[in-house]
């Protein structure tokens, strides 16, 4: 198996967890949303430790977050990764799965965004339709349904953010999230003690529900670290196509197995949407053959000149 095929798989792995992801969490529907976070924040630690430790790699945590200028970033990060989860989680437990995946497939939309907006970025007009497309998406479901749908645009604002800050953090994805969660393990610990010294905390009430805590962890490590290795195998349209997997499997289990109420306002936003996505797949798919082809060219000249 070749090494492209190894990150292809890794790549589907990661997004098929992903987009399972709400069956998951609606299983632990009984356990308040900054609960679950809480226990996803310190097993996920528990994960991403044993696994740095057992390669040798921990002591690079420490030596991240203990850098000013990095610890500002992973700080930043911490907490927008933790709105994200937090938001999926509820959305997954108040019914509003279908506006989760709406978020998720708005976001690589949202990065396009912010790339011309904090990074100056120009872009061609298949991508800049893409976005336009996106805006009216949202106006449409905004004017039919009487009201923004705010926790897609947070869920989509948060990763894109997220996305953006882990482009300056000069460390590997597994050491950064390990230092984000381990910022966020004392909250998390201080939220726990104060439920469970109330007789609150769901932790030891239930086996099942136990269970089900402590696999939060790997359920979130585990799709992160395949993603971690998949993108340094893949080009980068081919990550992009494959990642609308995830969202698309969260609509399928929002919509046929919760059956959440789907309107024919949420059909337009969604039809404009996918209409959005279909363009910024075309211009990546275009400026990744673009690419290929430089390069192919300028290993042909440098053959001719040697």
């Amino acid at each position: 198996m070749t090494d492209g095929t190894r990150g292809l798989w890794a790549m589907l792995g990661a997004c098929i967890i992903w987009g399972l992801s709400p069956l998951f969490y609606k299983a632990l529907a009984t356990v308040p949303p900054l609960e679950v976070l809480a226990h996803r924040t310190l097993w996920s630690l528990g994960f991403f430790g044993a696994i740095l430790a057992a390669q040798g790699r921990l002591r690079g945590v420490g030596r991240l977050i203990a850098r000013r200028r990095e610890a500002g970033l992973i700080a930043g990060a911490a907490l927008l990764i933790s709105t994200n989860w937090s938001g999926f989680i509820y959305a997954v437990q108040a019914g509003r799965a279908i506006e989760a995946s709406l978020g998720y497939y708005i976001f690589p939309l949202v990065a396009v965004l912010l790339g011309i907006v904090v990074l100056g970025e120009r872009l061609g007009p298949l991508k800049l339709a893409a976005v336009a497309l996106a805006g009216l998406g949202v106006a449409v479901l905004t004017l039919g349904l009487g009201v923004a749908p705010w926790l897609a645009l947070i869920l989509a604002a948060s990763f894109g953010a997220y996305g953006l800050l882990k482009r300056w953090v000069a460390a590997g994805p597994v050491t950064s999230v390990t230092a984000e969660v381990a910022l966020l393990a004392l909250p998390a610990l201080g939220w726990l003690a104060w439920l469970h010294g109330h007789g609150l905390g769901a932790f030891g009430r239930d086996a099942v529900e136990t269970g089900l805590l402590i696999a939060t962890g790997p359920v979130t490590a585990g799709p992160l670290i395949l993603f971690a290795y998949a993108a340094q195998r893949l080009a980068y349209a081919t990550q992009g196509l494959i990642q609308y997997i995830n969202p698309t499997l969260q609509f399928l289990i929002a919509s046929l197995i919760f059956q959440e109420t789907f309107t024919i306002w949420h059909g337009l936003c969604f039809a404009l949407i996918w209409a959005a996505l279909a363009l910024y797949s075309a211009a990546l798919w275009r400026e990744e053959r673009s690419r290929a082809s430089r390069s192919n060219s300028a290993g042909t000249s440098s053959t001719t000149v040697t």
